[in-house]
């Protein structure tokens, strides 16, 4: 069950992304409530199942239920979020950048755990769906709050494992369906 279970399910020829799974959740210098969060928002944010039941089975061992609630919003609004101000930006008109949001989001500002924490969160899933905009703000935010830059690149490391680990058994369950 868990990072062992994924780890198993990933085939011969993904044997970095297996050890890099291992490595980067196993060692990390993160807080477990920044790691686990990180990890959990990461595999809603990835959208393969087993991945997701597996992190989150892992993540309820090393997190609060309002961690794992928190964790989840950061991969809610950030997939609205990500889709809005990344499509935004990629318009290229400085028109839109004035018209406002009017998207509830007022989970961002009352997260129910820690702030910096949250942010990581939001960071590491604006990472996998490629939100520029979104990872700038996270990260000046963090920066802010006296989260240094290990902690965004490991935040960043997981985003990548975690995604990596449900791209590539997409991938497999695909072939063989």
């Amino acid at each position: 069950m868990g990072l062992d279970a994924i780890k198993a399910a990933l085939p011969a020829y993904a044997r970095d992304t297996k050890l890099n799974l291992g490595t980067v959740l196993g060692t990390s210098p993160l807080t477990a409530q920044q790691l686990w969060g990180t990890a959990l928002a990461c595999a809603f944010a990835a959208r393969n199942a087993f991945v997701l039941r597996e992190i989150a089975a892992e993540a309820a061992d090393h997190l609060k239920p309002e961690a794992i609630e928190a964790a989840k919003g950061a991969a809610s609004i950030m997939a609205m979020n990500n889709v809005y101000y990344r499509s935004k930006h990629l318009i290229g008109d400085d028109a839109y950048q004035s018209l406002p949001a009017r998207l509830r989001m007022q989970i961002i500002g009352n997260p129910g755990v820690d702030k910096a924490d949250f942010e990581l969160w939001s960071l590491a899933v604006s990472a996998i769906t490629g939100c520029g905009v979104c990872l700038e703000s996270h990260e000046k935010t963090l920066i802010g709050t006296g989260i240094g830059r290990e902690a965004v690149h490991e935040a960043l490391r997981i985003a990548a494992v975690v995604h990596a680990a449900a791209v590539t058994l997409d991938a497999e369950s695909a072939l063989t369906a």
